[in-house]
């Protein structure tokens, strides 16, 4: 019986968070539809250019469904949305769905090793800041926390490009080029940079986290508990502390997909990396707003998808979070 409301609650829960994503997804297409039209001149003047002529504007309006009413101009944007057609790009000469297809992998790599790397410091960091909170190493890892999280993500690149690509030339100053992301990965040297980069952004923001995350569960009741039962101190901080202080630690990086694009859109740019971030980069110099709208959509779709999945996450690491979401 209570397996079987446990599922149930759990099941409510993941219809209700999948309702609440579309809801979400729903509105996000709306708002890039709206930025649409705000362009200056209007999408056609704005993608043609000052030069493009009263007779060609009037054309491309007609071609692109623009000189009829907004509801069925969103409608029809709503379609070719679900078909997978973002538009084209006018300067590349591309679909843009193509452009985010063969980029979105290349940022995901670099997201997700500098998130791993960022991870696989901070938890480390966080934990020894609690167990050596009001020391003079739980002061100093503050300390470089806070001038981390303080500290531009560029002025970090520029400083990794100086030290270890002119002061001691160990590493390239520009990453690969590949097409794919397995040929990124067969030149990892050129990888470095970029993931040290965007990772040392991450851990000053997860150190801090995890030590606030452990510092909470060190004064809840099981961990009396298991110090009254004899448990170690080693056992209790890797066996309970540790594990419930990583729960919210799933949530931010759920929460965190804006920001690492951001983040990866200027360590693309400075490290040349040929991803999603790159792509905005260029496209935003150039005016070309198809691509820029298809990177502002699809950076909403995936916080949104990654908002959901941490949530799931959330739910099966705490049972407690069905029954009152």
């Amino acid at each position: 019986m209570t397996s079987s409301t446990g599922l149930t609650g759990f099941t409510g829960f993941l219809v209700k968070r999948f309702l609440q994503a579309i809801v979400v997804l729903f509105l996000v297409s709306v708002i890039v539809f709206v930025l649409l039209h705000l362009l200056p001149g209007g999408p056609a003047r704005a993608i043609l250019g000052p030069k493009g002529t009263p007779q060609q504007i009037e054309h491309f309006n007609h071609q692109q469904g623009y000189d009829r009413s907004l509801p069925t101009q969103y409608a029809m944007y709503l379609k070719r949305l679900l078909t997978g057609d973002l538009g084209d790009s006018f300067k590349l000469n591309s679909p843009v769905f193509d452009l985010l297809k063969q980029r979105l992998p290349k940022t995901l790599l670099l997201t997700v090793l500098s998130t791993a790397l960022a991870v696989v410091i901070a938890v480390p960091l966080g934990l020894l800041q609690a167990v050596r909170r009001g020391k003079a190493s739980d002061y100093a890892l503050t300390g470089l926390a806070f001038l981390l999280y303080a500290t531009p993500v560029f002025f970090l690149g520029l400083i990794m490009i100086i030290l270890f690509a002119q002061v001691m030339p160990i590493l390239p100053a520009e990453a690969p080029q590949g097409e794919t992301a397995g040929e990124l990965l067969g030149d990892f040297t050129g990888l470095i940079l970029p993931v040290v980069t965007m990772a040392f952004g991450i851990v000053a923001m997860f150190s801090r986290y995890m030590r606030s995350a452990v510092l909470d569960n060190l004064t809840e009741e099981y961990v009396r508990t298991a110090m009254a039962k004899g448990q170690s101190n080693r056992r209790i901080m890797v066996r309970h502390v540790l594990r419930n202080a990583l729960i919210p630690l799933a949530t931010l990086l759920g929460l965190y997909l804006p920001t690492l694009f951001s983040g990866a859109l200027v360590v693309e740019s400075m490290f040349n990396y040929p991803g999603m971030g790159l792509l905005f980069w260029n496209a935003a110099q150039g005016s070309d707003f198809p691509v820029l709208l298809g990177v502002t959509l699809v950076v909403g779709v995936a916080t949104v998808v990654g908002s959901l999945l941490t949530d799931i996450l959330y739910a099966v690491l705490d049972p407690r979070i069905r029954s009152v979401a």
